[in-house]
């Protein structure tokens, strides 16, 4: 089987290359990757190792994608990630468009060329903004958790948040591109006749993260707190409460598997894939675990609430675990440890990802 896999050396493109051709050596995987992510040329060496054809090209750019030919599957985990990208003045709005979308449109007309299947690596931040700001929150040991009372409202119960939960509007221009692909995705597999599967993924975390403060959250944490960098909870009180569940990339894998072999009968095309309540956290119990770990450090308070900032995300995936026997396989304590001795490995990590170079706070 013959798959392209675009922004491979990202760390959760890397991290699917990678740990597919471990599940299956016969794989021929092409990989492109334009390079404007500080960090990702530290993948090249280790990807081409594996076997890997790494193409340096643009999803942007129709002519860097003309020459490829003869594919089985596209794996579409190129994207600006960021909630705040094309409004904080480091990435325009038209560059995130150009990016999340035009990327994908693209890649879409290379899968029509070559009668290949698309799976798109989408996010969580398709769900609408509103009705999850305006959730009535309770605190739990540092964390929070909607009022049981909140479970009311159409596709949220004590698991998460599942795929009928709302998309209207505002998403953020990120969420928005990446709904809009997921439509386009579903549109050209109807028209063409490929198969098409939308993963909609939570927060994702790993050793190798390039964690910055916008996004990569639990990587830029624990980094930032072992460097001693300032770190402030923003927003909510200042208090840290706000919550997310933890994936690793690598657990995606036996899914995609499934979803380039199986048969496509009766099965949903969107389906959601998070770590779940059993790998969620917040930012103040990632401190708590990063003092015992590293040694206690205070972390500042800021009260400013900015746009997109939710107090907790996150993921019901049972759609998953019902149709096709998946469910998360790493837990939240080895994901820590993992970034935790990558972190204690490369003391420049945060150079290397450009994290020092961008926001003081997270987002994600």
């Amino acid at each position: 089987m013959r798959v392209l896999i675009s922004g491979i050396c990202g760390f959760v493109g890397s991290t699917l290359a990678r740990s597919l051709l471990g599940c299956d050596a016969s794989l021929e995987i092409i990989g492109l990757d334009n390079f404007i992510r500080p960090g990702s040329f530290l993948n090249v060496e280790p990807l081409r190792s594996l076997g890997v054809q790494l193409l340096h090209a643009d999803v942007r750019a129709e002519s860097d994608l003309e020459a490829i030919t003869r594919l089985d599957w596209i794996i579409d985990a190129a994207a600006n990630a960021s909630v705040v990208a094309g409004i904080n003045g480091i990435t325009s709005s038209r560059q995130l468009v150009e990016h999340n979308l035009y990327g994908t449109v693209n890649l879409l007309e290379t899968a029509k060329r070559c009668g290949a299947g698309f799976l798109l690596i989408s996010t969580s931040r398709v769900y609408s903004i509103l009705p999850l700001a305006t959730l009535q929150m309770e605190e739990k040991n540092g964390a929070f958790w909607p009022r049981k009372t909140e479970a009311l409202l159409s596709g949220l119960s004590a698991h998460g948040i599942n795929e009928q939960f709302s998309t209207s509007p505002p998403l953020s221009l990120y969420g928005t591109s990446k709904l809009a692909s997921e439509l386009l995705a579903l549109e050209y597999g109807n028209a063409f006749d490929f198969p098409v599967w939308i993963d909609r993924c939570g927060t994702m975390a790993g050793a190798g993260q390039f964690g910055r403060p916008d996004q990569g959250i639990f990587s830029y944490w624990i980094n930032a707190y072992l460097r001693g960098v300032p770190l402030y909870y923003l927003g909510f009180n200042g208090q840290g409460f706000q919550t997310r569940d933890c994936l690793h990339p690598s657990d995606l894998v036996p899914l995609l598997i499934k979803q380039m072999n199986g048969n496509s009968d009766r099965k949903p095309a969107i389906v959601n894939l998070g770590g779940g309540t059993a790998n969620a956290m917040s930012l103040a119990q990632l401190s708590d675990w990063c003092g015992v770990r590293f040694g206690k450090r205070a972390v500042g308070s800021d009260l400013t609430q900015r746009r997109f900032d939710l107090a907790w995300v996150v993921m019901d995936s049972r759609l998953a675990g019902d149709n096709w026997d998946w469910q998360p396989s790493t837990p939240l304590a080895r994901i820590l440890e993992e970034i935790a001795l990558h972190a204690e490995a490369h003391p420049n990590w945060l150079e290397i990802s450009g994290a020092l170079n961008g926001p003081t706070w997270p987002n994600e």
